[in-house]
This record gives C-alpha cells, structure tokens and sequence, in this order.
C-alpha cells in the first residue's frame, strides 16, 4: 500500500480488525519511511446482477439509482441517513443473495418497497404511488388500510399520522 503522506512503496499493517458488520476490514498501518499512520479499509468486491427492466432492456445495477429514488420517497422525512444506508445495504445484500447474474427491476422495486414500509409509511405510499401507478384515491386507500392492518410494519412513531392525531 503506497504512503498517502510521502508516496513511498512500503508500509506496515500495525493493527486489523473487522466492522460491525463483519463484511469490511479496517486496518491501520505506518509508513516505513515517514512514519505517518493511517487507517484503510477492505472489502470483498462482489458484482451485483444486472437489472432486467419491464420493457426486457438490461442494464448494470446502479446503487445511486437506488438511493436517489429512496431519498426522493424519503424527503422531508424524519428518518437518518444510517437508516437509509441500512436500507440499502440490507437490498444490495438480498440482491447478491440471490445469486442470479439478472434480476427483474420488479424484485428491486418490491425490496424498496419493504424497506420503505419498515422506514416510514408516508415515503412508502409516496414510492407506492409512482411504483405502482396509482390511477386514483381508492389505490391510496388500499394502501393505507393494508398499513393500519399489518403488523409487519413497525412504525408506531407515525401511527398519529393515519389515525389524524397529528401532534401539532
């Protein structure tokens, strides 16, 4: 690993150890000749499956895709960013699992879905209604008592929003 500080060749891994979540290596290492320490990070290189869309198009998974369309479900949200990367993660995951080179955007979708429900259910009905392109107000309703009935979904935090106990 070539020194950040002075560019020479060799340095020594002082000290390693594993993520919280096990899937990174955090090692931190001196340079031989500057003695500067720093702090690098490795992790597996693993290739998700290629996206197949509805049209039957296929295209490389693109995390900033996924993100970009769960922030924009998600804006204006009480929700921190540790629990969106969480999110994504946890879909990137479910994705490799399945060991498939291509997978439908459907199942992306769906997986986007779920985590949004177990989030926060104003962000879920808002990716809802473009996934799903809701056509009317029962489709919005449909969903809301699917939400009021489920209890897979932990969101006890915005209950008040759908019962109209709104708090302020």
């Amino acid at each position: 690993m070539r020194c950040p500080f002075c560019g020479a060749q060799e340095t020594r891994v002082i000290d390693s150890r594993l993520s919280q979540d096990g899937d990174q290596v955090r090692r931190r290492r001196e340079c031989t000749e500057c003695r500067e320490r720093f702090t690098t990070f490795e992790i597996a290189e693993l290739t998700l499956p290629r996206v197949v869309k509805s049209n039957g198009n296929r295209e490389p998974f693109r995390e900033d895709k996924l993100r970009s369309g769960i922030l924009r479900a998600l804006e204006k949200r009480p929700v921190g960013s540790d629990q969106i990367e969480a999110a994504i993660n946890r879909i990137k995951k479910k994705l490799l699992a399945r060991g498939e080179r291509e997978i439908p955007s459907r199942l992306i979708g769906e997986s986007v879905m779920a985590e949004l429900a177990r989030l926060d259910q104003v962000a879920y009905i808002r990716f809802a209604s473009v996934y799903r392109s809701f056509q009317d107000v029962n489709e919005f309703r449909e969903v809301i008592d699917h939400l009021e009935h489920d209890p897979q979904t932990d969101n006890s935090q915005q209950a008040d929003l759908f019962s109209g106990n709104s708090g302020s």
